[in-house]
C-alpha cells in the first residue's frame, strides 16, 4: 500500500478558506488539531487536501492500484518532522505551512508526476 508512482491529476481541493490546522474526517472538517489534547499516534489529516487521481491504467488507476478510490492525498501532518520518511498508507504528507501554500497555487485538473 505505497504511494502510487506515475501521472495523476488533482481531482478535488478541499480545505479552502478553512483555518490552519484544521482536522478532517472523510473529507469533512470536524475539529482543530491540539497537540495537547490529540491522539499523537493518529495519522491526522490536516490543513488542506489535494485528492488526487491516477490516470495511467493499470498503474495508478482502476482496480486495486487506483489512486482516488484509495483515497491518496497531498495532505499537512501534525508530525512534520517525520516528512521524507515513509509513514502513511500512501498519501504524500506536507508541513502545514507548506500544503497551504501549495493549495494556493494549484488547480482542479492540474497535473502532478510522483516519483520515486
Amino acid at each position: 500500500m505505497q504511494t502510487p508512482l506515475g501521472n495523476h491529476r488533482i481531482a478535488e481541493k478541499i480545505g479552502d478558506g478553512l483555518p490552519l490546522l484544521t482536522a478532517f474526517k472523510a473529507r469533512e472538517p470536524f475539529a482543530i488539531f491540539d497537540p495537547k489534547t490529540c491522539d499523537p499516534d493518529k495519522d491526522w489529516i490536516l490543513t488542506r487536501i489535494l485528492w488526487l487521481e491516477g490516470s495511467e491504467t493499470g498503474k495508478n488507476r482502476r482496480g486495486k492500484v487506483d489512486t482516488k478510490s484509495r483515497y491518496i492525498y497531498i495532505h499537512g501532518t501534525h508530525d512534520e518532522a517525520s516528512i521524507g520518511t515513509p509513514a502513511s498508507h500512501g498519501c504524500i504528507r506536507m508541513c502545514n505551512l507548506d500544503v497551504l501554500d501549495l493549495f494556493e497555487h494549484t488547480f482542479s485538473g492540474e497535473r502532478v508526476t510522483i516519483k520515486a
